[in-house]
């Protein structure tokens, strides 16, 4: 599901690159043309990555599903499925346009709210399994150290989806927060207690 999505996640410029050769322009006109579609499809690119990665992470600890594990992954496939969409819409408008009215929060809103939702989403998932220790790889458990990243990314989510609706000029750069995950899940971290060992039987 993340491999096929990070791949339409390109289609939006391979389409314009088709027809802005039709019409006769060159690279670098299509460079400029296309910068905000180039820059929404490598952070979209990056961060279904960093996604993909959490939820790898997070399921090399868990041997068997319980049906709220399973309703919070199809939940959370579902975002990952629907963020190219998102990104195609970010391409496809500009958001500095006169004729749109400046800038339009709905459309900032729900690209970064996708990727809120896909934070939020991970988050309980990490929540589940801390709460199914019948569910976990008896030979590898999980710690806290995912739940710390998967709250840490959500915050920073959350903060950037405000920061993004309330100063629209700041739009997407507000994504740029997450440069902060590693020192925010450190002080998360610190804070909460280790995962007792599952009983056994």
């Amino acid at each position: 599901v993340v491999a096929i999505a990070m791949t339409l996640l390109i289609l939006p410029l391979m389409e314009s690159v088709g027809e802005f050769g039709a019409a006769g322009g060159d690279v670098t006109g299509w460079l400029d043309e296309h910068s905000g579609q180039l820059l929404s499809f490598v952070l979209s690119f990056v961060i279904t990555g960093v996604f993909w990665r959490g939820h790898h992470r997070l399921f090399e600890h868990v041997a068997r599903l319980s049906q709220a594990m399973m309703v919070l992954n199809f939940a959370w496939m579902f975002t990952i499925v629907w963020l190219p969409v998102a990104t195609a819409l970010i391409g496809a408008f500009d958001l500095t346009s006169p004729v749109s009215g400046g800038y339009d929060r709905m459309l900032i809103g729900l690209y970064v709210g996708t990727m809120c939702a896909n934070a939020l989403l991970i988050y309980l998932l990490e929540v589940s399994v801390r709460r199914h220790p019948e569910c976990w790889v008896a030979e590898n458990p999980p710690t806290r150290v995912g739940e710390a990243v998967a709250l840490a990314t959500l915050l920073l989510f959350a903060l950037a989806a405000v920061v993004a609706l309330a100063v629209p000029v700041v739009n997407l750069f507000a994504l740029f927060l997450l440069v902060f995950t590693g020192p925010l899940q450190a002080v998360l971290r610190r804070r909460m207690r280790p995962l007792a060992p599952p009983e056994p039987g």
